[in-house]
């Protein structure tokens, strides 16, 4: 009896290692099949300030309602039940990666995440095995996310090139106003200036013909005063 304990305890030893084997390999696909299956990433999104796994609770209500077999739905189910200890988590843009703890069973899940939407699951009993997907995660993430954040950097450039430009346009149409406004009266003084140069010369020949009126009549009475005083004598 024994003896049939013990085989019957070694195989089923045998059948948990394969499947745990199973779920490694299931979790490490290729990335761009997961990507398609992914769809187009949402706007980028930013981490809470805790950085917990609250910020997954919604997606795991989704993924219950699914009922997907496999490594994902288990994780989502245990953050639902809030079984797990989150021990670290990166993001970068729209993309993270986290590793959280079960400690009833010593059991690491360490998972790939777009948004709130975990795509790559690894679960593990050894915590350096862990540590490494882990960080080989993060660095996917960071790779990730370079597109996303590279597009973000540029439509903030855009925007406040954008506004440059706007102020810029505004400051030309000022200029452009009051150089308008310069030249018309610039013009308008030099048309005076002309009008005052012909009043001036016309004022010019009546001040000379005046003063040829004057001299002539200053010698026409001075001609009378002198025929007046001569006139007397005799």
């Amino acid at each position: 009896m024994k003896h049939a304990s013990l085989s019957t305890l070694l195989n089923a030893l045998f059948v948990a290692v394969i499947a745990l084997g199973s779920s490694v390999a299931m979790a490490y696909q290729p990335v761009g099949t997961l990507l398609s299956a992914t769809g187009p990433a949402d706007p980028i999104r930013q981490p809470t300030a805790n950085g917990s796994m609250d910020d997954f609770q919604d997606a795991s209500d989704a993924a219950s309602n699914a009922q997907t077999p496999g490594n994902v739905s288990e994780l989502m189910q245990m953050i639902q039940a809030h079984k797990l200890t989150e021990l670290r988590i990166t993001y970068n843009g729209n993309y993270g990666a986290a590793l959280f703890f079960y400690p009833q069973d010593m059991v690491y899940y360490v998972a790939l995440f777009q948004d709130k939407n975990f795509w790559r699951v690894v679960k593990s009993q050894d915590d350096a095995r862990a540590e490494t997907v882990y960080a080989q995660f993060a660095r996917k993430s960071y790779a990730l996310a370079e597109g996303e954040i590279k597009r973000t950097q540029l439509q903030a450039q855009k925007a406040l090139l954008e506004r440059v430009i706007a102020v810029s346009n505004d400051r030309a149409q000022r200029l452009t106003t009051d150089l308008s406004i310069a030249r018309a009266q610039e013009s308008e003084v030099s048309q005076r200036q002309q009008q005052m140069q012909v009043e001036s010369a016309a004022l010019l020949n009546e001040k000379s013909a005046a003063e040829r009126k004057l001299l002539m009549l200053q010698r026409q009475v001075q001609q009378l005063q002198d025929q007046s005083e001569a006139g007397l004598v005799q």
